[in-house]
């Protein structure tokens, strides 16, 4: 049996233009605007210069846009916003349009496209003191919510990913490459991309905060902090009357919020290496868009091949563009002549839309269709009454104590799954942890080996100044090197203490994740208690990254040791080739009588210097009085080294 609500609905795909404002580049050069916004829906691209009366009050005569003869396009869509328009505006006449459609449920998408500048991300994202349609959509929606809950029990999820350079990635999660399936019944699907169910539409603006963060900027000629990938968020809408009844409808609903990369020229943003690259699979992505729009507009398309399998970001759209879906372009265009061929291409794109048709469907669930479903329920209900039954039963005869709820609760099918898709998410999260981890102490041992470097460069420095007293030009050109070198160390420990620092943020970002999960498995057991399964797992990943942690700091130190046994052995041939070479200076001093009191005084000195100093080395050939005294030059030495302490101690 069908249920009601079913039934088809022809619809057109709504197009809206936005025309933003001109920035400071345009206003400052030489150029014309080249979109008119005549009304709400008509506008004149590159009009006639004696139909224009808002340039500044004047008629512009003899203007020549490179070489062309003024096109004077009208174009008429849904709805034009000039560029004094507000995002409360765009979002009255936009989303909110098509949300009573996704509370009755229907399928829903929005998406912004247009040039690189154009201001997309504007619009979609905003910002906290303006707030886009993504933000003013998930606030509309908590308040419709709100209004209906004592008639409907509803459940969101929301995921948020990116499209870059062809590949998926969770923007909430890192979770590596993601691969696009399609079900035929649910439609396109993203394997393994994260689900997460906020509580208000705050949570939800953390939630694209943070995974706008995560998105793939570069800066460009054009824009200085273009975004690079396709943003895709999608809302997951379930809703069911409270009314409990076996017939009763279940209505399922998705909506996709799109935040389209900006088509672009090379030309025009310069780029070059990677983001030329970039920029090319941009184009690619957006240029498969277009022939998707160019197919599904074709009034002669009926059995004709749409080739959403061109690129991922089509494939993503299957069922937003021409299926089963209200689809709503928001093009976004540049007033100025400086942008002149991507607004025309824009106009055209969005022109092209708008004969793009739908054939809607409600996702209503009717319950009466499942009754295969139901008795498969009902069966696994009567088995369980049994087994707490003879439960009971041992309990009264044997007076068994009642077993722990917390421990031994039977999980229902829904339980098992969700907590089969907490032990993937941890999975990821802690692998994400340990690589963060893991280049967090590289980092820090670098930085150690950087002040174990300086320290003994600046001590080899003091002993070249004794030794070239007595000759300025060769210890100034020792100086030179030792000042370039310290330099170089200088420049080194700044670059890993920003690395290092960068990781550490990593790290807290990791972290708040975790707890975040943690508080979900809290939700999924009882009394606040995470479940054995997730406990024991969550313990084992903790376990894993100390020992992990133990190994590499080990490993470390080793490393570490290794450097400082080098510099004592450099130290020590230096002494053995020096106390020769100085015994044979002051013998020969005392030969010829210019040995005086001080030089006498000197040697003397130097000389229980380096036996003391050996003494340090091998303190099996000292007594035990001398032993003592070594232990505590050692320990003087490393507290005026205090990156050395912690190490002091470890085995080799």
């Amino acid at each position: 049996m069908s249920a009601t609500g079913q039934e088809n609905v022809c619809n057109h795909v709504k197009v809206v233009i936005r025309v933003r404002p001109e920035n400071a580049k345009e206003k400052d050069g030489s150029f014309q605007k080249v979109v008119q916004v005549v009304d709400k829906h008509i506008l004149v691209f590159d009009p006639k210069v004696e139909e224009v009366s808002f340039f500044h009050g004047k008629k512009i005569l003899n203007r020549n846009i490179t070489k062309r003869q003024n096109k004077d396009l009208k174009f008429v869509f849904d709805a034009i916003f000039d560029e004094h328009s507000t995002q409360l505006e765009v979002f009255e006449d936009t989303t909110k349009t098509v949300l009573d459609g996704f509370l009755n449920g229907y399928n829903c998408t929005v998406l912004a496209y247009g040039a690189t500048g154009a201001g997309k991300t504007h619009t979609m994202l905003g910002s906290p003191e303006d707030p886009g349609v993504m933000y003013l959509t998930m606030m509309e929606l908590y308040n419709s919510i709100d209004r209906m809950k004592e008639e409907k029990h509803c459940a969101i999820a929301v995921s948020y990913l990116e499209v870059y350079n062809e590949q998926i990635r969770d923007l909430l999660v890192n979770s590596g490459t993601l691969a696009v399936r399609e079900d035929p019944q649910k439609g396109v699907l993203v394997h393994g991309l994260t689900l997460h169910q906020p509580k208000s539409a705050e949570e939800i603006l953390q939630m694209l905060d943070y995974g706008n963060k995560n998105r793939t900027q570069h800066p460009t000629d054009v824009n200085a902090s273009s975004s690079r990938s396709h943003a895709v968020f999608q809302i997951y809408l379930r809703q069911q009357d409270k009314t409990a009844s076996i017939s009763q409808n279940v209505r399922i609903a998705k909506m996709c919020l799109i935040d389209l990369a900006g088509s672009e020229r090379a030309s025009a943003t310069k780029a070059k290496g990677a983001r030329f690259r970039e920029g090319a699979n941009i184009n690619r992505s957006l240029l498969a868009l277009g022939n998707v729009i160019n197919a599904l507009a074709d009034p002669k398309r009926k059995n004709q091949h749409i080739p959403y399998r061109n690129s991922k970001l089509t494939r993503l759209l299957k069922d937003s563009l021409g299926g089963n879906c209200r689809t709503i372009i928001i093009a976004a265009v540049s007033p100025s002549s400086l942008f002149y061929d991507d607004t025309y291409n824009t106009l055209k794109y969005a022109n092209r839309a708008k004969d793009i048709k739908s054939s809607l469907k409600s996702n209503v669930v009717s319950l009466d269709s499942h009754i295969s479903q139901y008795v498969k329920i009902c069966e696994e209900q009567k088995k369980e009454i049994v087994m707490l039954k003879e439960k009971l039963r041992a309990y009264e005869l044997e007076k068994v104590p009642v077993p722990s709820n917390q421990d031994t609760a039977i999980c229902t099918n829904q339980q098992q799954v969700e907590i089969s898709r907490l032990k993937e998410i941890l999975k990821c999260v802690f692998a994400n942890r340990e690589e963060i981890r893991k280049e967090f102490l590289k980092f820090e041992l670098q930085l150690k080996e950087n002040a174990l470097k300086t320290h003994y460069q600046k001590r080899c420095h003091e002993q070249i100044q004794i030794a070239f007293s007595c000759s300025p030009e060769r210890f100034e050109k020792a100086t030179g090197r030792h000042d370039h070198r310290l330099a170089l160390l200088k420049t080194r420990r700044l670059h890993l203490e920003k690395k290092k620092e960068e990781e550490s943020k990593c790290f807290e970002d990791n972290t708040n994740w975790l707890h975040r999960l943690e508080n979900e498995m809290r939700l999924l057991g009882q009394d606040g208690h995470i479940p054995p399964d997730l406990r024991g797992d969550l313990k084992c990943c903790h376990l894993k990254l100390e020992i992990q942690d133990l190994k590499t700091q080990i490993q470390y130190m080793k490393t570490l040791v290794s450097l400082q046994e080098q510099q004592y052995k450099q130290t020590e041939k230096i002494l053995n080739s020096l106390l020769p070479v100085l015994r044979k200076q002051y013998i020969a001093l005392k030969r010829t009588d210019l040995a005086n009191d001080d030089i006498e005084d000197d040697f003397r000195e130097f000389k229980q210097l380096i036996h003391r100093e050996k003494a340090v080395v091998w303190a099996d050939q000292i007594a035990e009085e001398e032993s003592d005294q070594n232990d505590q030059l050692t320990m003087s030495a490393l507290m005026s080294f205090p990156q050395l302490v912690s190490y002091r101690n470890t085995p080799c």
